[in-house]
């Protein structure tokens, strides 16, 4: 029975894709090219070029596919330490060099996409546990919860792209406090 070529292809797809994520991290966006990840996934460059028109957007399915971004909010019963531990692991997971090199450059680029499917699941599920805490009680009911994620995402984000300032636990924590100030009101 001969070899599946599916399979194959699949096989082939993930290691380029794990290629190009630690080439990033090794090397920067910038001295990254698809010659490299072709040889480190053992791989032939018009296999990439196949399935990606260019290193960009090979590097944006490779962090789709293998990020941690938005996996929920913990319920733990403290809303403060839940949205603390939250933004600490936004702020770890930004902070990273492979997100770093590769998010910047999707900015640059104007990829919408990198808001819709990199960012947008955060906010998702940080606004999926504020309302949590809204029917709780635990802030107040007149909280517009959609503005509060962004009152607790945005300066996260605008710290990270404007490289304004370290992304810190103090910093993160600091966020939380003024914010759950603002909505426990």
């Amino acid at each position: 029975m001969p070899p599946d070529a599916a399979r194959r292809s699949e096989r082939s797809r993930r290691a380029i894709l794990v290629a190009a994520l630690e080439l990033v991290e090794s090397v920067g966006y910038a001295r990254l090219t698809v010659e490299a990840v072709a040889a480190r996934a053992g791989v032939g460059k018009q296999t990439i070029y196949r399935w990606w028109p260019s290193k960009g957007p090979l590097l944006f399915d490779a962090f789709v596919e293998f990020g941690q971004v938005g996996a929920g909010v913990a319920h733990t019963g403290d809303l403060g330490a839940d949205l603390r531990a939250e933004l600490r692991d936004a702020a770890a997971e930004i902070g990273q060099r492979r997100f770093d090199e590769v998010c910047r450059v999707l900015v640059h680029e104007a990829r919408t996409d990198l808001v819709s499917l990199l960012l947008a699941p955060r906010r998702v599920v940080v606004e999926e546990r504020l309302r949590k805490a809204q029917r709780a009680g635990e802030i107040r009911g007149d909280v517009d919860v959609p503005a509060a994620v962004e009152l607790l995402l945005g300066p996260l984000y605008q710290r990270w792209l404007l490289r304004i300032g370290p992304l810190t636990p103090t910093f993160t924590d600091t966020i939380v406090e003024l914010s759950l100030r603002a909505m426990r009101g």
